[in-house]
């Protein structure tokens, strides 16, 4: 099926970096040739660990929506305990895919819905690659690789160059090198056939 705009709705602990993930694929979608493109955060009384959503929509048309994404194509789960606290499949589309930072295949996650999952080992990439801060694994640049190979929506190619773009050649080299791994090892439940029109 094909959309006139892609939404994926991002969900994270605080420190995590939804947000710049959710930025980057931005980035990803514009040099994908996509003219639309947003990121957006969405901010409460937030602290460092609580649940934070991000959101970006991308599309071949300019988007004039900011507002906060409720029925998403796409939903980036950035830490697997989220699934026990937020309902991270709520407004997701039918058709949707909801991607989990997991080592478990994605016939073990069990969400409020019926809906295809896809899950990538994230943090373990993440720390092969030396994305450890203050002993805490970053994994939201790693799980963008997830997206690309989940999806087939972004090429690793493109969101290899705003990984750079973002992070320049040193710290670039260890997120392109986390995101092409899980890129590779991302496991589907069943094909994601989503287009962008």
């Amino acid at each position: 099926m094909k959309r006139r705009r892609i939404d994926v709705r991002w969900h994270g602990r605080g420190g995590q970096g939804a947000v710049t993930a959710a930025m980057i694929l931005a980035e990803a979608a514009y040099y994908e040739g996509y003219r639309g493109v947003t990121a957006a955060p969405f901010f409460g009384a937030e602290r460092r660990g609580a649940p934070v959503i991000a959101t970006t929509r991308f599309g071949r048309e300019p988007i004039r929506t900011f507002s906060l994404v409720e029925y998403p194509d796409i939903v980036v789960v950035l830490d697997e305990t989220l699934l026990k606290v937020v309902s991270v499949a709520a407004g997701v589309r039918p058709d949707g895919l909801v991607l989990v930072n997991s080592p478990r295949p994605p016939e073990e996650i069990h969400l409020d819905a019926p809906l295809n999952v896809a899950t990538t080992d994230a943090g373990e990439w993440a720390k092969r690659a030396g994305l450890v801060v203050a002993g805490n694994v970053i994994v939201n640049t790693s799980i963008l690789g997830g997206v690309a190979g989940a999806t087939g929506l972004i090429s690793l190619e493109n969101l290899e160059k705003a990984l750079r773009d973002h992070f320049g050649e040193e710290a670039g080299d260890r997120n392109v090198q986390a995101a092409r791994s899980a890129y590779s090892g991302v496991r589907m439940l069943k094909d994601f056939t989503l287009a962008c029109a």
